[in-house]
């Protein structure tokens, strides 16, 4: 474990209640010009299950998870809620912290999922405070890649069990702006390849030889801005294949995103077509996905990006 004293698990965040949902979504969005019709969209997602995002309990459940095998004090923060990452800081200086190690709650390179978080990191770093070193990308870590594994073979048999052996897996992840998805990684265009090499590690865990898809949702940009695609939606809908299988590959918990683009719209429209559909489960508290947190920590500390890796998108100015 090196010289690590406290482990961080740096999050999202989500809202706990109706009055929390607006200020938590205009916090993710501030200065990304997302048109205010899109908010109050995405906020009524949140509202229909009672202004509660799963985020927070499944944070929980898995520093809970944490405790025994971290070997150190395990904490909690996030980017766009509380409890935020730089109340979190003060109470491990407070604490007496000297190194932590952080695990960000997001496997793959990009703005959003890796630079973003080192921004986090410089951001709520305080005086006298302990020093955070974020662990490195896992989507490829063999205990991501079995807890998915597993996840997506009772998704299998849960179809099985109706008649379907011939289902399809589509993997799914956030979509992101071509221009980000391009620039993501020190040569670009990491984020795709580095989704692509975690599903096909999957599939081969799987021992399965077919073809599979990797689709796109949650978008949330203007229109008028080029995002990856296809949407896993549009998929659905164009797909041949006689079954199907959501794999939410680029996700490590059910949170809003999941329960809402793919367990609510999804899962309508492959009704509408007839078309068989289950849905994995994210990677959670599976126990290999925690042991592998606690692996992580045994490594050598990853060397720093460049600073040209994953520029940040233009920010319209604040008002």
């Amino acid at each position: 474990m090196g010289t690590y004293d406290a482990l961080l698990v740096l999050s999202f965040g989500g809202p706990e209640g109706p009055d929390d949902v607006l200020p938590f979504l205009e916090n993710v969005v501030r200065g990304r010009g997302v048109p205010r019709e899109r908010l109050l969209e995405v906020a009524e997602h949140y509202q229909s299950f009672g202004g509660v995002s799963p985020i927070n309990q499944q944070n929980r459940d898995l520093v809970e998870a944490l405790h025994p095998l971290a070997g150190v004090p395990v904490y909690w923060g996030n980017r766009n809620w509380h409890p935020f990452g730089e109340d979190v800081v003060r109470q491990m200086k407070a604490d007496g912290v000297r190194k932590a190690a952080v695990f960000a709650t997001s496997a793959f390179a990009g703005y959003s999922s890796c630079r973003q978080y080192h921004e986090d990191i410089a951001r709520i770093s305080v005086d006298g405070g302990p020093e955070l070193v974020k662990m490195r990308h896992f989507g490829d870590h063999p205990g991501f890649v079995a807890a998915m594994a597993d996840h997506t073979r009772a998704a299998l048999e849960r179809l099985a069990l109706r008649g379907r052996d011939d289902a399809r897996l589509v993997f799914t992840a956030h979509s992101i702006p071509v221009s980000m998805a391009e620039t993501a990684g020190p040569s670009g265009g990491l984020y795709e390849a580095q989704l692509r090499r975690s599903a096909e590690l999957v599939n081969q865990a799987l021992g399965r030889t077919a073809p599979w898809d990797l689709v796109w949702q949650s978008r949330s940009g203007p229109p008028h801005v080029p995002w990856l695609e296809p949407d896993v939606c549009d998929f659905l809908r164009k797909t041949d294949a006689p079954a199907v299988v959501l794999v939410p590959i680029g996700f490590v918990s059910d949170h809003m995103e999941v329960i809402y683009d793919l367990d609510t719209e999804a899962r309508q429209v492959a009704a509408e077509l007839g078309l068989p559909m289950e849905r994995a489960a994210t990677a959670g508290t599976h126990p290999r996905f925690v042991r592998m947190v606690r692996e992580l920590m045994d490594e050598p500390e990853p060397r720093p990006c460049p600073l040209t890796c994953c520029p940040p998108p233009r920010r319209r100015p604040q008002a």
